[in-house]
């Protein structure tokens, strides 16, 4: 008598009806370093998106920058917020492309997980501070295989590693969900970040140049759905995620209008040499004082990893609050005590 299947043999079996032949099979991954006994109800990449969801670093996501550095309000996008957007675009392409949707989700909720403290600020800190070149999805993977879970990994399936890696503009995903994660979150940055810019009275929405909202549409809602659906529309049946020429070109013409007008502006970034020269001092502090940091990180020393290397891995997962409160506690004198 044959045995019964359990939920997720049945599961993994109607992918294999319902979907793209494009798409990423949970029974045919290429699994984890550490091979585990599979779950009766879990799919390997259900699994592999529930642990990121549950992990610290993703949860110190709430207090990194995206854009605005320590914002005065409580609507501006934080590394999470924008996580959460991503995610929310993904999953949409992916279901109306017909692609495994819950790996779509475990790199999108991945994707960012080795961003520094103060953004992109905290890349470019680390890596004049080290000289060697500091790059958040390189460090992302090395969260999730070697610093998570006091220093034991998460265990992540081969296929979830690829698309964290992989999801910068100018990389190519192994997996069409990691295609779809990489264009998802261009549509996501370049669209929120708009949003709060107007909302900080940085830009305009009538400021934005004509020839490209008349592409993509003239408001931060319209452009999210015009993208989504030419997405879809030109990346059904295929073995790529991509949009159409116009659409792609208009992108590529906003975002540097983005670049001109907001990331660049020095109203957002007049904050930014402070931020820098933090991280560039507690780079300098932990060098000659590693054996204050956390257990974790001073066994890495048994592992070939330079001094440096460890020290940036350490400064790069504190959030900018605790940045912040770390520098005040070594250099800012305590008031003294009443009596």
């Amino acid at each position: 008598m044959d045995r019964e299947l359990t939920i997720r043999e049945r599961y993994e079996r109607s992918e294999h009806d319902t979907l793209s032949r494009f798409a990423s099979f949970s029974d045919e991954s290429r699994g984890r370093d550490v091979p585990e006994v599979e779950s009766d109800i879990r799919t390997v990449y259900q699994r592999d998106r529930d642990r990121v969801l549950h992990c610290k670093s993703f949860r110190r996501l709430k207090h990194k920058t995206q854009v605005f550095l320590a914002p005065y309000g409580d609507h501006y996008r934080t590394r999470l917020t924008h996580t959460l957007e991503v995610s929310q675009i993904a999953r949409t392409i992916a279901k109306a492309i017909r692609c495994n949707e819950e790996l779509t989700e475990a790199i999108a909720l991945a994707h960012d997980i080795g961003h520094t403290p103060f953004g992109h600020v905290g890349e470019r800190a680390l890596t004049k501070a080290s000289g060697k070149s500091f790059s958040h999805n390189e460090h992302g993977v090395r969260v999730v295989e070697k610093i998570e879970n006091a220093g034991k990994g998460l265990n992540l399936t081969w296929e979830v590693r690829d698309g964290i890696l992989n999801h910068k503009t100018s990389l190519t995903p192994a997996t069409l969900e990691g295609d779809i994660v990489r264009v998802s979150d261009k549509i996501a940055y370049i669209s929120h970040d708009i949003d709060d810019g107007i909302r900080a009275g940085v830009l305009s929405e009538e400021g934005i140049p004509k020839e490209l909202t008349d592409i993509l549409g003239h408001s931060t809602r319209q452009r999210i759905d015009r993208m989504i659906t030419n997405v879809v529309e030109n990346s059904i049946d295929s073995d790529r995620v991509r949009m159409s020429e116009p659409y792609w070109d208009a992108l590529i013409e906003l975002r540097k209008y983005m670049f001109d007008t907001l990331y660049t502006n020095e109203i957002v970034k007049r904050e930014e040499v402070k931020a820098f020269k933090i991280i560039e001092i507690l780079y300098e502090y932990y060098m000659d004082n590693i054996d204050l940091l956390p257990e974790e990180f001073i066994r890495m020393t048994d592992e070939s990893l330079s001094r440096s290397d460890i020290v940036c891995y350490y400064i790069a997962g504190m959030t900018d609050n605790y940045a912040i409160e770390n520098f005040e506690s070594i250099y800012i004198p305590r008031s003294w005590s009443v009596y």
